[in-house]
């Protein structure tokens, strides 16, 4: 059996101007990103039958691969030429329409569960260029940091400049404690939210990814923590769609912690997660009142594989 671990990445900045339509009118996207300690999960192992099975939220059980319905599944069979194999999909916690980029984490956790399955050695930065152009396939609205930011370890400013040309710098920062996921409870189609990215309106977070970068290499906690509020208001205002009422009553509620001084909604927004950073790495004061948060921590480790 192939087993293999995918994070789900958190953006921190630049989120929409990885879009492929906004990197072909502006030369270059950035977007600050990392992978949490939160995967996602792929097995792989081969059938003595003519079947196909994979088992996610469905099963399917079919001969013909070109019939299966899961994407991920269909196309990672389809490039990697498998024969007959069962494919599990599970992960630490409920990711659809999170905001956390799933599919993307799913789809390089597959792509390297197939590549051991097969004996192919790929590097990190190959198998997350390969989940992207599959990805592509069947989600044309598939950001250029997704595949990356969740395959590739660490903290990190990611600049796209279309295709797979992708330049990556590190953040040279101690690993931060206190973040935290809290459930909107709603789930939301990316895809619908990101139809309507007004690309013009997003320009200005080039700045602001530049501008965070320093700051967070530098250490300036203050900047840091400006910064990052004024990237949430630009990318509130990229988009109706980003926000509701209901949203808008779950963020006022959250800003009446006074230990939380950043909130966001993760991926393209709608629903999902809101993504917290606190003064401190204890859960918000009085937290319990709204809720259950989830601790997240960055991942140094990437996309991994393991045989059993």
């Amino acid at each position: 059996m192939i087993i293999s671990r995918c994070p789900l990445r958190i953006s921190l900045a630049g989120g929409s101007t990885d879009l492929q339509s906004f990197v072909r009118e502006n030369g270059v996207g950035k977007v600050i990103s990392f992978p949490a300690n939160l995967y996602t999960y792929i097995t792989i192992t081969k059938r003595f039958d003519n079947n196909y099975r994979i088992n996610y939220s469905k099963t399917e059980q079919v001969v013909d691969p070109k019939k299966i319905n899961n994407d991920i599944a269909r196309e990672v069979i389809r490039t990697f030429n498998l024969h007959p194999v069962t494919i599990g999909f599970t992960s630490d916690i409920p990711s659809t329409g999170s905001g956390l980029a799933s599919s993307s984490s799913y789809t390089v956790a597959a792509v390297a569960a197939a590549a051991k399955f097969v004996d192919i050695e790929l590097s990190q930065f190959e198998m997350c260029s390969i989940a992207h152009s599959i990805e592509l396939r069947f989600n044309p609205l598939t950001g250029y940091q997704d595949c990356y930011g969740c395959g590739l370890p660490s903290l990190k400013m990611m600049e796209f400049f279309g295709g797979e040309k992708i330049k990556i710098a590190s953040v040279n920062r101690p690993d931060v404690k206190n973040m935290f996921l809290y459930s909107t409870d709603v789930e939301r189609s990316s895809t619908k939210i990101l139809k309507t990215i007004d690309n013009t309106k997003s320009v200005s977070l080039l700045k602001t990814v530049d501008d965070l970068y320093e700051s967070l290499n530098n250490l300036e906690n203050e900047s840091t923590k400006k910064i990052l509020k004024e990237a949430w208001e630009i990318k509130k205002s990229t988009s109706s769609w980003i926000m509701n009422k209901g949203l808008v009553k779950i963020e006022e509620k959250l800003n009446y912690f006074y230990d939380i001084f950043m909130i966001k909604l993760c991926g393209a927004g709608g629903g999902g997660y809101y993504f917290i950073m606190t003064d401190d790495d204890k859960r918000p004061h009085n937290f319990k009142d709204i809720g259950s948060a989830i601790p997240v921590k960055i991942d140094n480790e990437g996309v991994k594989t393991w045989v059993v």
